[in-house]
């Protein structure tokens, strides 16, 4: 990653339910500026494919967002942005990333959500932004990281709207 893991994150936000984590989806939406890239990294069931779905219904997609966990890779345009949805949970390679060109997808109107990104490994583009989804004490929240000056500027947008 661009800049140290170890820094403080830029926000945590408490999702107590499925409409909380649409919600804050739909401020990113509101806010994002292509082309970036956003790791969505935690457990299974911690609303990573959740975020995903409603990030692109937000901007306007009205058809059916599905999982990409199988075919690893759903793409959608939406607004004025290309969505590529890359979910690595059950790849067993990450140079089986290579087949999927995503070099030669990722254009300036470009945004890429990476679930399971650590299986990925040297293969993906680094994060601008990263969100890591999360629950203790049946608490469910989101951290969010920055990681190029266009991540740090979304996590301040979207902080300042709490």
């Amino acid at each position: 990653m661009k800049r140290s893991d170890t820094t403080e994150p830029a926000w945590v936000r408490n999702v107590a339910n499925e409409q909380a984590v649409a919600e804050l989806a739909g401020e990113f939406a509101s806010n994002v500026q292509a082309p970036l890239v956003i790791y969505l990294q935690g457990d299974l069931g911690a609303g990573k494919t959740t975020f995903a779905r409603a990030y692109i219904h937000a901007l306007g997609y009205q058809g059916y967002v599905k999982s990409p966990s199988y075919g690893l890779l759903e793409t959608y345009r939406a607004g004025e942005q290309d969505i590529l949805h890359l979910d690595l949970y059950r790849i067993e390679d990450p140079e089986e990333l290579e087949y999927l060109a995503l070099r030669d997808l990722y254009t300036d109107t470009t945004v890429l959500l990476v679930e399971w990104p650590d299986r990925g490994k040297h293969y993906l583009p680094e994060p601008d932004l990263l969100l890591d989804f999360g629950e203790k004490d049946e608490v469910r929240f989101v951290v969010c990281h920055g990681f190029s000056d266009a991540g740090e500027t979304l996590a301040r947008a979207i902080s300042s709207q709490t």
